[in-house]
């Protein structure tokens, strides 16, 4: 293997033929096809490459949950927990909605207000709706989306409809009610709790049913799954079939998280979650069939901010309800006008890359002798553009040599502290990327790459395109050729 030396290299505009056409599709394909791209191109969550560039925001409204999971912990001032059903702050729907607004005009790439928790939106439908009503009054651009876990969706399908909320999370963790029994303490339904089977066969049914209201209502719809090990590993992936058949629009597939410190049932009683390997191979089982979402943080019931950033700290309910509410319609458009050229320049990078290989610019072996995994530090915009100490966690990407997939992240904490418990930090960074060949960074200090490369992990710094910074790294990796 060749040496692999430190890069820097400079962004630049890259030079787009015009043409081109999506061969092969009908006219009324197509027109669908682009319409589906709208409907998605800003959402985070939907989106992979959207969730580089837009943001959102968590309204937590709604306290009450109508089912007990075995893996939830419904908590509040928790600020330094990153989990669903966590929350510093309750807001009312008025509170929220001047929230949103604030929030709309403070970051401007805030494209989506979701409801998520800290319970479920449909165990709170008045606070639920009414938060919904005001904003879209006042918010025309903001999608509106909602999580729940479809106990109750029949029941307020046609208020969801009226309300234009084009996107709908239903949490599905099992098919079979023998493996529900399992992650369910109790299903609170029509005024009665019910407990075992029956508990998930009732909650199994109505989640069936709600994917079906969703397809029919065409409204986009997401499935989070949580991988239990020992429990519905090995099921997920007849789920998966069937939401699939179901119409659901793409999966995430998310570990476990049940650490003892959470005081969930799972945490106390010792029940493990999927390591990175395990998850990947779930979810690289299951992408054949439907779109697999793998760039989830499972976030806060009050997160606001790019995925993999919360800032909801920097907006208390207390700071926002002294701020003014400074939404401005034409402005925001100003500024997603500008991430969509930067977005337009990013996709035409990529296909320039692609078309070297094509105009034999770079020596690729045929078929690439190895895929590898990258680990990458960027605050967004699909850029290496964070320095490593910097990083809370690391994109990874998988590379041949022709193609740089994304297929999740890393969470870690930050390497510089002014050098306190930085030896241990740096330990878990190695051990979180373990299975890497190397990390981008836009620096790396002397001490980490030393202590990389001693672990097999070849640092590289650069600040460009995560693909060309990704494909460069490769192609010294394999030792091949390149030339500009």
């Amino acid at each position: 293997m060749t040496p692999i030396t430190d890069t820097t290299t400079e962004i630049r505009t890259p030079t787009v033929k015009s043409g081109g056409c999506n061969c092969g599709a009908t006219p009324t394909e197509e027109i669908q096809d682009q319409k589906l791209r709208e409907r998605i191109e800003k959402h985070p969550c939907y989106s992979e490459d959207a969730h580089h560039h837009y943001a959102r925001m968590h309204a937590a409204v709604a306290p009450a949950c109508n089912i007990q999971c075995n893996y939830c912990n419904r908590k509040y001032d928790c600020a330094n927990e990153s989990r669903p059903g966590v929350v510093s702050e309750l807001l009312t729907p008025e509170e929220a909605a001047h929230k949103a607004l604030v929030i709309a005009g403070k970051i401007p790439q805030m494209t989506v207000l979701g409801i998520a928790g800290p319970g479920d939106p449909l165990a709170n439908p008045e606070r639920t709706f009414r938060t919904f009503e005001l904003v879209a009054a006042q918010a025309p651009d903001i999608k509106l989306c909602l999580s729940t876990n479809g106990l109750m969706l029949p029941d307020y399908i046609d208020r969801i409809k009226e309300l234009n909320i084009d996107h709908v999370t239903l949490t599905i963790n099992m098919i079979d009610p023998k493996i529900g029994e399992k992650i369910y303490s109790w299903v609170h339904y029509r005024r009665k709790r019910y407990h075992g089977i029956e508990a998930a066969t009732i909650l199994r049914d109505r989640q069936m049913e709600s994917l079906d209201l969703l397809r029919e209502a065409d409204i986009l719809c997401k499935v989070n799954s949580v991988m239990i090990p020992g429990i519905n590993d090995e099921h997920l992936a007849e789920v998966n079939k069937v939401i699939q058949s179901k119409g659901a629009f793409v999966h995430n597939i998310m570990p476990l998280i049940s650490a003892p410190e959470h005081g969930t049932y799972f945490g106390l009683n010792g029940q493990r979650g999927p390591n990175p390997k395990e998850l990947k191979s779930l979810q690289d089982q299951c992408s054949g069939n439907m779109k697999m979402m793998r760039h989830c943080r499972q976030c806060r019931a009050d997160a606001i901010g790019l995925l993999g950033e919360d800032r909801s700290q920097e907006f208390s309910k207390q700071k926002v309800m002294e701020m003014k509410a400074e939404y401005d319609l034409e402005s925001r458009q100003k500024v997603h006008a500008g991430i969509d050229k930067f977005r337009a320049e990013i996709k035409a990078a990529k296909q320039q890359l692609a078309a070297m290989k094509t105009a034999g610019d770079r020596e690729i072996p045929q078929p690439p002798t190895e895929k590898i995994l990258l680990a990458v530090a960027t605050k967004g915009s699909n850029l290496v553009n964070q320095h490593f100490g910097h990083a809370k966690e690391f994109q990874i990407f998988e590379v041949d040599g022709s193609e740089v997939q994304f297929i999740g992240h890393r969470k870690v904490d930050h390497y510089c502290q002014s050098g306190y418990g930085e030896e241990a930090t740096l330990d878990h960074i190695i051990e979180a990327i373990a299975d890497c060949k190397g990390v981008l960074a836009s620096k790396i200090g002397d001490c980490p790459q030393e202590r990389l490369r001693k672990a097999g992990i070849e640092p590289f710094e650069g600040y460009d395109t995560i693909d060309k910074l990704a494909i460069a790294f490769y192609d010294q990796y394999q030792g091949v050729g390149s030339r500009e």
